[in-house]
């Protein structure tokens, strides 16, 4: 699919390289995820510093379907906005993770945490208010009455096995 692409470039002159780069990057955030609909780059000299250089400020639009994904790089919060190419590198790099998170977004990815490890009574002490445990691979643990919720303690470690 041909990304819609539109790059403005304000208070300076375009530059056909820097066109390429986009294009270029661009192109990589759709091959990543079909859902872009449309990307928009404005690259703007605030103000120019004729004794300390110029600073950039980038912005990066994404269209994709259901919202909108802005990213911004501006020159006082980035110290690297003084060299254009990595300034655009940057705003690409970060509207690449905005774009995976949408993706797991859109899936409805969850992440899988394994369950707490199975164990069984080992050493059961009449009368006390804790048990010991051991799992699986042999490892021991303390088990209180106070670590057990929504069930009886005694009816649930001197019950049937």
């Amino acid at each position: 699919m041909n990304v819609p692409l539109q790059i403005i470039f304000r208070n300076m002159e375009p530059s056909p390289g820097l066109e390429a780069v986009v294009r270029r990057r661009t192109d990589q955030l759709n091959r990543f995820c079909d859902h872009v609909m449309g990307c928009q780059m404005v690259i703007d000299i605030p103000h120019k510093h004729h004794h300390h250089g110029n600073q950039y400020h980038v912005r990066l639009n994404l269209t994709v379907r259901g919202e909108e994904l802005v990213v911004n790089r501006e020159p006082a919060g980035h110290s690297a906005t003084h060299d254009l190419e990595a300034a655009v590198g940057q705003a690409f790099d970060t509207a690449g993770r905005l774009l995976e998170e949408y993706v797991r977004r859109r899936r409805k990815d969850v992440m899988v945490h394994a369950g707490p490890p199975h164990s069984k009574v080992r050493l059961v002490l009449p009368g006390q208010d804790h048990e010991f445990l051991e799992t699986a691979d042999g490892r021991e643990g303390y088990f209180h009455r106070h670590s057990l919720v929504g069930a009886d303690f005694d009816a649930w470690c001197r019950g049937p096995r």
